[in-house]
């Protein structure tokens, strides 16, 4: 709400001055006009009918006035081009800065919530396990529970540290040909057991031979599952499929969510953004997986792009050169 005021603010005042800056331009186009009038006027007044060069000097007196208000005009509308390109570039550049600030604020207390989660979790089952005398079958239940929390908290660690590199451009990937069906089948195996309640109907391919960083691909495959995991209710399967041709090997991570709608296709994989209002979203998430992802891709020459899924759900499509 405070970012709204801030905008409204900063929206009145920024029409304010722009209207105020095109008065005073329009209203010195005016002043230097007429007073441009005023001089030749003053110049034909003291020209004689009768003389020779009458004629000549009265033609030349409004051939200047004629350049005098070309000038002005001229001058007037590029001053004017260039303080409209001014305003819109800083109006857009503080929009920008103000959406990138509730961003931010909005990822620190995401943040904040899955790195307390996992924490608090784990500890519940270990205070669990130290004080409780159980059978064998829960104790491995809690240990699993506190791994799966284990990982959350690694994944969510690695996300951070690796958008900070990649924002300072200090990130250089390892490259080598291997095979991604292992990347890709590892990630299931961990998901299956992170998430026992939820299908995953994988479809994999061997001698998928890629060339990249593999620990990269699998943060990639791994931030996609997660997405799906959150917005796929548990009765509900998510589809892992490989395919390959001559020059690609392709991914198709498919949920059965609610969808992402057009207009929000393209700005998901922008730094920090969520689909949905920030007041009304209920899944939880910091804004930096699918960030991450087109990023990876990027650098190894691949895309990811969204597609609908049939008859609901959302489909990333990863995409990366065969080797």
């Amino acid at each position: 709400m405070e970012q709204q005021r801030k905008l409204t603010y900063i929206t009145i005042v920024y029409w304010f001055l722009l209207l105020y800056i095109v008065a005073a331009l329009v209203w010195w186009f005016i002043a230097l006009n007429k007073q441009s009038a005023e001089m030749v006027d003053l110049k034909v007044e003291h020209l004689l009918p009768g003389s020779p060069e009458y004629k000549d000097e009265l033609k030349e007196a409004n051939a200047f006035r004629k350049r005098k208000a070309t000038q002005f005009i001229g001058e007037g509308s590029t001053f004017f081009i260039i303080i409209l390109i001014g305003a819109v570039f800083v109006y857009k550049a503080t929009r920008k800065q103000l959406q990138l600030a509730r961003q931010q604020q909005n990822f620190m207390m995401a943040v904040t919530h899955e790195l307390k989660t996992p924490i608090a979790v784990t500890k519940l089952n270990l205070e669990t396990l130290r004080f409780r005398k159980l059978d064998e079958k829960r104790q491995m239940q809690l240990v699993q529970a506190a791994i799966a929390e284990t990982d959350r908290l690694n994944d969510l660690t690695n996300n951070i540290l690796l958008a900070s590199k990649m924002e300072n451009e200090t990130e250089k990937h390892f490259s080598e040909p291997f095979d991604l069906y292992h990347p890709v089948a590892e990630v299931v195996r961990q998901y299956e057991g992170r998430y026992p309640d939820h299908q995953i109907k994988s479809l994999l391919l061997n001698d998928c031979t890629v060339h990249g960083d593999p620990l990269m691909l699998k943060l990639v495959v791994s931030n996609l599952l997660e997405n799906a995991m959150k917005y796929t209710p548990a009765n509900l399967p998510i589809e892992v499929k490989m395919e390959r041709n001559n020059r690609f090997v392709f991914l198709k991570v498919a949920d059965f969510g609610k969808g992402i709608p057009d207009e929000e296709k393209g700005k998901v994989f922008e730094k920090f953004y969520r689909v949905g209002n920030e007041l009304t979203r209920g899944s939880k998430g910091t804004g930096l997986g699918l960030y991450l992802c087109s990023r990876i891709m990027r650098s190894h020459g691949g895309t990811i792009k969204i597609e609908d899924n049939l008859p609901q759900g959302a489909v990333f499509l990863v995409k990366l050169p065969a080797a």
